[in-house]
């Protein structure tokens, strides 16, 4: 069976350093996971099925072509094609709602926080980030438009009604115990042995939830806003 050719739209210029977005890069580690050859491109929301970033083009060798989005969607496809093992496949089912717990924690809650800090309170770092492909001129029309809409979002959503103390102090909460839900993993992964790999669960091999953890820890550490 002769593999597709895979291209994955990050939103971001196609280098070999990771982006801005946490989704890009947890989709990223999933592809690494599982051994798959893929190249990146930029793109751009609009151009995506769903209207966001990530997407995923998979260019088969008879020609045909399918663009599927949406990160979690992306790993799902990836499996259900035999092109991805199912890292989650051999979890009990206590694991499996462990799993979806961590990922809904990053994804749901702290994505928002994240994410209001870097539109509330470092727009103008942001804005050049994310609109590099554009002049300047056009970056501040099509920045205002965007800010706009991400600040309906986030009072929608619920996070903007907060204070920036309250935000702060939800998202240390959220990376605290993160942390010591790790600390509890490396410790059973290399207590009474050398010290190694370890995942988020404790277990012997990666799943979902360490592929959204890794998206977000790098898009933080990447990320000038």
């Amino acid at each position: 069976m002769t593999s597709p050719s895979l291209t994955l739209f990050r939103g971001f210029p196609a280098t070999a350093a990771y982006c801005w977005s946490p989704f890009s890069t947890k989709l990223e580690a999933r592809l690494r996971f599982a051994g798959i050859p893929y190249k990146t491109d930029r793109g751009a929301p609009p151009n995506g099925p769903r209207g966001k970033i990530p997407y995923l083009s998979v260019a088969e060798k008879n020609g045909a072509t399918e663009t599927v989005s949406d990160s979690t969607l992306i790993s799902e496809k990836l499996v259900t094609n035999g092109l991805a093992e199912d890292l989650n496949g051999k979890l009990s089912p206590a694991e499996k709602a462990q799993d979806m717990a961590v990922r809904a924690l990053l994804e749901d809650k702290l994505y928002f926080y994240q994410t209001y800090e870097r539109w509330e309170q470092n727009y103008y770092t942001l804005r050049p980030g994310i609109l590099s492909a554009l002049p300047y001129p056009v970056q501040v029309l099509v920045g205002q438009l965007a800010y706009r809409k991400m600040s309906a979002t986030l009072y929608g959503q619920g996070t903007a009604r907060f204070s920036p103390e309250d935000i702060s102090k939800f998202k240390r909460d959220v990376w605290e115990n993160l942390n010591a839900l790790l600390a509890s993993s490396h410790q059973k992964k290399n207590s009474g042995g050398p010290e190694g790999m370890f995942f988020v669960l404790g277990g012997s091999a990666p799943t979902e939830a360490d592929t959204t953890l890794f998206g977000f820890i790098a898009s933080g550490l990447v990320c000038d806003a």
